[in-house]
């Protein structure tokens, strides 16, 4: 069985090097929550109070909009999933968060994060870095839906997270990608 310390060590090897007493100290704060495929990890309505760390499985952030479920991002393991906004301003959140597989989340509470940076420089460095890349990948993907075709947007995704075409299901992709499944289709098959 994996254990807290165990991921805060997986923490800091993905992002930023951490050191033995602010991996355990990070260890400590760790909250692991366990969910079956299909299950609701956040409501649209509730506030974000945790950022969520992926050990296993999938997890998708959507929304709602004119009733059509719009797919906002896909993490997997070792990938971060927060509601930045929300997270914040402490404000209820428009987006929703879904396992598409079942999966094991470990939560890193804000009040609890936010008392680790004011006493550990390299946690704090950590902490600045997750949100750093939760930007740069907003920017990318905002970028990459405003100017790039479709099989770009396609090729894009395949070079960074081939694991989402892989397992995730297809009209998830289309949505995530601002396509149709159809066009997905074709996309797909002209590459064959």
């Amino acid at each position: 069985m994996t254990t807290s310390i165990d991921i805060a060590r997986r923490i800091a090897e993905v992002n930023h090097p951490l050191s033995r007493e602010s991996v355990h100290a990070l260890a400590e704060i760790l909250v692991c929550r366990k969910y079956r495929k299909g299950e609701i990890v956040l409501q649209a309505g509730e506030v974000c109070k945790s950022m969520l760390f992926i050990e296993k499985g999938m997890l998708r952030q959507f929304y709602y909009k004119y009733d059509k479920d719009l797919t906002e991002h896909i993490g997997y393991e070792n990938g971060m999933i927060i509601c930045i906004e929300s997270y914040f301003k402490q404000e209820p959140t428009r987006l929703m968060v879904e396992t598409l597989e079942a999966s094991v989340v470990w939560e890193l509470p804000r009040v609890e994060v936010e008392k680790l940076i004011d006493q550990y420089h390299d946690i704090e460095r950590l902490y600045r870095g997750f949100i750093e890349h939760s930007l740069i990948e907003s920017q990318v993907k905002a970028d990459t839906l405003r100017f790039e075709p479709a099989h770009e947007r396609y090729n894009r995704l395949l070079q960074l997270h081939p694991e989402i075409l892989k397992r995730a299901p297809l009209v998830y992709i289309a949505s995530l990608l601002q396509m149709t499944p159809e066009t997905l289709s074709r996309v797909r098959s002209s590459l064959l």
